[in-house]
């Protein structure tokens, strides 16, 4: 019987010369997941070209690291340009970090722009539609690159006495937990939620408007981040006493909420 889950006792993978990050790896995979998934999907709705969704990525996929990076340092300063940081570790993304918000904003902000240029050279289907189309793939992407987390054995919650529970070497454990051994696996419980949410809306297929589906994404994935954030012990910034990421879960999904309602109307469009 597995008494607990052990933490990896490597993050780097070295073949000869080359230097393979785990969590890079875990990002990578989810990357061409949700770009495989995401072009059936599209085509699925009608679309007549094959290429739409890998030529979007090209762009939106490093401007959604980018901001994923920019959310998570402005998000937890101290890390970077506290006392004991380091401003240069902020560049280092293959240590992990990296928010889902800014990712999101940034990468959804550069895939409208191509897509409407695109769009100019092509018959294409309504944004919404391509939105919907990436959905579960984005959300495969999210759970396997949350594997990425457990490699470098962070984003664990509180001390656990499970089955489940995280195994978290000394030299990780939070200060004021040095003692406790074993950890929620926060990483864990994301990346499940994410791919019950993924088969959800693969199961809603094209029976709903254009842009509703990604609005269920966002909304369903809302309120799994709430809960599963309440968890976690790492430093964070609180607000009336919730970390900043439950509020900013808080705001986003109503903001979702308040789309899919409005998408319902007869008028409804994104």
């Amino acid at each position: 019987m597995i008494r607990s889950i052990p933490s990896p006792n490597f993050s780097v993978w070295e073949i000869g010369p080359l230097t393979i990050h785990m969590y890079a790896l875990c990002i990578i995979t989810g990357i061409a997941v949700a770009i495989w998934l995401g072009n059936r999907r599209f085509i699925s709705y009608g679309a007549n070209t094959h290429s739409v969704v890998s030529e979007v990525a090209i762009y939106c996929v490093p401007a959604g690291i980018i901001g994923g990076r920019i959310y998570h340092v402005i998000t937890s300063p101290d890390a970077y340009f506290g006392s004991n940081g380091n401003p240069v570790d902020a560049l280092k993304i293959w240590n992990g970090g990296l928010g889902i918000w800014g990712a999101i904003s940034l990468g959804a902000y550069v895939a409208w722009i191509r897509y409407k240029q695109l769009a100019k050279k092509n018959q294409l289907p309504p944004f919404g539609i391509f939105l919907d189309a990436l959905a579960p793939g984005i959300l495969l992407a999210q759970a396997i690159g949350r594997f990425g987390n457990w490699f470098n054995i962070e984003l664990f919650g509180r001390p656990l006495d499970a089955s489940w529970a995280l195994e978290v070497p000394q030299s990780f454990r939070p200060s004021g937990f040095r003692e406790f051994e074993t950890f929620h696996p926060t990483f864990l419980y994301e990346s499940i939620w994410c791919f019950i949410l993924a088969l959800l809306l693969l199961w809603v297929g094209t029976r709903a408007k254009p842009g509703q589906i990604f609005s269920l994404y966002i909304l369903g994935y809302c309120i799994g981040r709430f809960f599963i954030e309440s968890l976690r012990i790492d430093d964070a910034h609180l607000l009336a006493g919730l970390r900043i990421n439950e509020w900013v879960s808080i705001a986003v999904g109503g903001l979702a909420l308040n789309f899919y309602l409005r998408l319902s109307k007869p008028s409804g469009r994104l």
